[in-house]
């Protein structure tokens, strides 16, 4: 029976059907467990503190695979159940705030800055430790803190924002759940957000490995009215009031199009299956970002706007580095001590756990330059999704790593 088993799993993965995810363990609920945090310090210095314990109906989170991680990252969240410390949800991400710590301006002004993450919603008393990593790998930060299921300030949420399918595969249970957001559209507006939705997901879908595995994802449009149409951009000083807040000049880059209002973003979504977010800019200016495990923003009107969705999903969805390099950055964001955490960059420290495979098939190389660094960090092709907007592909370094993630989130291991 186990061998049969086995077989149909491979055969299932190879005509890249799902496997039917596992059933959620007895110690979590069907529900989600949303909690705001906010981190706060400078360079060198970091304070991570519960804000807000919110419940979601409904759990569209991963359900296989569910106590590992398929990337490091810049940070962990990990939930253990309080009486027996048995593992039973982790996941890794990025965030802004980690970003800012390598800026100038963390050198001589303390911040805050929100986040949220979404966890399975326990039906025992559990503890939650989150952890941020530095440069060298180490933990920088780190918090420890009870949630009990049965708290009464734990506050229900939910939304009635219009939504529609863009591609529905199946059930949030045996499928990854992405929302795409309406930012800076007003309610005269939501015919073109839900054509852009469209065509940010035919973009997503035009490239492989969403292309084969396009059965494993549901899109959905969340038609968020904004009071103003366009975003804010500062440095014009033009603000605007936006469903999700963002604006350009993030860190003082003219190009750096985010949101900060983090517990704003998931506000507008409360209420529908999510758990990878992309943010639609109702302008034609360049720019966005993508944050691994956090969300993707891009404008939606520039010329562009096909291959930087594609490219800013490939940071917040599959945790890829960018390949391009300039050598301005105020602080390097690799050293030659640690290997990247991301698959698609090295700084040879570790080559073994990254692309040997493909060099030995003649499918890659080591090129140098990658991570804004033209020396000392490698990427595997000459060009990339990761690295111009005018490549049409992701290279098959980057194509590896998005399948591993899609499979990650869809097989049992």
């Amino acid at each position: 029976m186990k061998k049969n088993i086995i077989l149909i799993t491979a055969i299932l993965a190879l005509l890249s059907i799902p496997v039917k995810a596992q059933s959620l363990d007895s110690r979590l609920t069907d529900k989600t467990l949303r909690i705001d945090y906010v981190f706060s310090g400078t360079d060198s210095e970091c304070i991570i503190a519960v804000d807000e314990l919110q419940s979601l109906e409904g759990w569209a989170g991963r359900r296989a695979n569910m106590k590992d991680v398929p990337l490091r990252g810049n940070g962990q969240i990990l939930m253990t159940e309080a009486c027996s410390g048995d593992t039973l949800y982790r996941n890794s991400f990025s965030t802004l705030f980690q970003e800012w710590q390598a800026t100038e301006e963390a050198t001589r002004v303390r911040k805050s800055f929100e986040n949220v993450f979404l966890l399975p919603m326990p039906s025992v008393k559990v503890n939650i430790t989150v952890q941020l990593y530095d440069f060298y790998n180490k933990v920088a930060a780190a918090l420890t803190h009870p949630v009990d299921p049965e708290d009464i300030l734990i506050r229900p949420k939910g939304n009635d924002n219009p939504s529609r399918y863009i591609h529905h595969s199946g059930p949030s249970e045996q499928c990854i759940d992405v929302v795409i957001l309406a930012e800076g559209y007003t309610e005269a507006e939501m015919d073109i957000f839900y054509a852009d939705a469209q065509e940010a997901a035919d973009a997503l879908f035009s490239h492989e490995p969403f292309k084969s595995f396009k059965d494993r994802f549901n899109i959905l449009a969340v038609a968020a009215p904004s009071e103003d149409s366009g975003v804010s951009v500062p440095h014009e000083n033009d603000w605007k009031s936006t469903a999700a807040g963002s604006h350009f000049d993030t860190f003082y880059s003219d190009r750096y199009l985010t949101t900060l209002r983090l517990k704003q973003l998931h506000d507008c979504l409360a209420g529908v299956p999510y758990e990878h977010i992309i943010i639609l800019a109702n302008t034609d200016t360049y720019g966005g970002g993508g944050i691994l495990n956090s969300y993707t923003l891009t404008t939606a009107h520039h010329k562009q706007f096909r291959p930087v969705v594609v490219h800013e999903f490939g940071h917040s969805f599959g945790g890829l580095a960018d390949e391009y390099f300039y050598d301005d950055q105020y602080t390097n964001l690799y050293n030659d001590q640690v290997e990247p955490w991301e698959k698609n960059i090295t700084t040879k420290v570790d080559f073994t756990t990254k692309w040997q495979k493909l060099i030995d098939e003649g499918k890659a190389g080591l090129i140098e330059g990658g991570g804004y660094m033209s020396r000392g960090v490698w990427r595997g092709q000459e060009n990339c999704r990761m690295r111009t907007n005018e490549h049409p592909d992701f290279c098959p370094v980057c194509q590896d790593a998005l399948e591993d993630i899609i499979r990650f989130y869809t097989e049992e291991r």
